[in-house]
């Protein structure tokens, strides 16, 4: 273990797809504690424990989420994930069954080993390949939560994709994404909500405040062909957002 920065760094090492660190920190955004962090080369964290309560969720978009999927379908099952991180959402869903799909395997033997990740539902491999050989009307909830350094990969937002996920949904499935971008005047995000409205009948989109609009950060989008439900004061602090109209995304835009 060397320190850096007042970072005890556990591991860094770069992968097939990025540099990964894990590191121990005694302040994380602001906040004074024990915690244990992944995060990629480009300064993004991908998880965090708490290592005095590590049954705690320390950020705002895995709560919102967690909020959406318990309220629009309370008796949910199902749940395939694409992109693992430490396994946040699984963890607090302990008796329900999820599939994950992962592309770096580095990720998963870090979350297992500096995490405590513990399930043996992990598959290696690019996440829409897998869903891909799943069966249809598997699913009760499909979530992306993917990255690389470029962002959340085309080909698991194109209209294609979209309609893979809808044929691997039940009736009452959703698919619920996290994204990276802008609240408003974001071309990406923008031609995401509009692709996916494409598929499913009703789309909601969320944000955190942001001091100005040109902000990076966590969007979260849902899709369904039932009304989408949710408290604003469960949702962790991300509120409803309008977007705007966007192009179709395609596969062969990639």
């Amino acid at each position: 273990m060397r320190e850096i920065n007042h970072l005890d760094v556990l591991y860094s090492k770069r992968s097939n797809n990025y540099e990964i660190t894990v590191y121990d920190t005694s302040e994380l955004y602001g906040e004074k504690g024990s915690f244990r962090v992944m995060q990629f080369s480009n300064a993004a964290i991908q998880g965090a424990l708490d290592l005095n309560d590590p049954q705690r969720i320390l950020f705002e978009y895995p709560k919102a989420i967690i909020h959406l999927m318990e309220l629009n379908d309370p008796s949910f099952e199902d749940v395939f994930v694409i992109g693992h991180g430490i396994g946040t959402i699984v963890r607090h869903f302990t008796e329900k069954n999820f599939r994950i799909a992962e592309l770096d395997a580095l990720v998963v033997k870090l979350s297992q080993l500096f995490f405590g990740y513990d399930k043996d539902n992990v598959t290696i491999g690019d996440g829409r390949r897998i869903l891909e050989q799943e069966a249809s009307d598997a699913y009760d909830y499909i979530i992306l939560d993917a990255f690389t350094e470029q962002g959340t990969p085309l080909h698991l937002v194109s209209r294609e994709f979209f309609k893979l996920v809808k044929a691997k949904l039940d009736t009452e499935g959703s698919i619920i994404m996290n994204l990276m971008g802008k609240s408003e005047h974001d071309h990406m995000i923008n031609a995401i909500h509009t692709t996916l409205r494409e598929e499913f009948a009703y789309v909601a989109a969320f944000s955190l405040p942001s001091e100005g609009a040109a902000d990076i950060q966590n969007i979260i989008i849902i899709g369904r062909h039932k009304p989408i439900r949710f408290q604003t004061r469960q949702m962790a602090g991300f509120y409803e957002i309008t977007l705007g109209e966007g192009h179709i995304l395609r596969d062969t835009d990639a």
